[in-house]
């Protein structure tokens, strides 16, 4: 499973060599060096989110779209209904500029006709409420089941970790290191081996067969 951190100078060699992976906003000012795993997030938890800022930072990085794992749509946080109808006319304007689309589940999300076509990753976000219940593990089995990608968001303690890699996620990400990275980075490396090293204490899948991601074998999941 591949953990995607904000940038930090104590982890950007972790990041060159494929560790760990690269999210990138359209507000987080830094440049992103070439050869990163990398995911862009729309970063609608912003109050004053511009969707034209977006869309043109998305075109501006189309360039690298290879190593992108996904792009988000635009969501409404918590709200299902409101993130489909903000998300649908997007994705296949994200596809066509060469992105995987994601779309974000929040709450309700098994209530409403996902568009399964338009999408190649399923972004678990939403409130604590619904990424740690039932809800978010149903959703989850049904997109596996489909062939997607499954990426958890704000994944910031080694339980936490664990816990998506139980239900079935491919990867996470989280601002784990941006307050304090020199201290933090050897602990979120500590969170790698664990996994690696130990098999899930338990299984939520519901499936037969779980591998997660090994960010050596990197292949652009299109």
């Amino acid at each position: 499973m591949l953990y995607f951190a904000t940038p930090t100078c104590a982890g950007m060699p972790h990041m060159l060599n494929h560790t760990l992976g690269y999210i990138d906003t359209p507000r987080q000012a830094n440049i992103r060096p070439p050869g990163v795993i990398w995911c862009a997030d729309n970063g609608c938890y912003t109050d004053n989110w511009d969707a034209e800022q977006w869309w043109n930072w998305l075109q501006r990085n189309s360039k690298d779209t290879t190593r992108c794992a996904f792009a988000t749509a635009p969501d409404v946080v918590g709200d299902a209904h409101a993130t489909l109808r903000q998300s649908t006319e997007w994705l296949p304007r994200i596809r066509a500029l060469g992105y995987p689309p994601a779309y974000v589940a929040q709450d309700g999300v098994t209530d409403t006709p996902l568009p399964w076509d338009s999408f190649t990753t399923l972004f678990l976000g939403g409130t604590n409420t619904f990424k740690l219940g039932l809800e978010a593990r149903a959703i989850t089995t049904q997109a596996r089941a489909r062939g997607k990608w499954v990426h958890c968001g704000r994944v910031n303690s080694l339980k936490r970790w664990r816990y998506a890699e139980a239900i079935g996620c491919h990867s996470a990400d989280g601002t784990f290191l941006k307050h304090g990275p020199d201290k933090r980075l050897p602990e979120l490396l500590g969170w790698l081996d664990d996994l690696h090293q130990r098999p899930a204490l338990f299984d939520l899948t519901n499936q037969q067969e779980f591998t997660p991601l090994d960010p050596r074998t990197w292949e652009p999941y299109q």
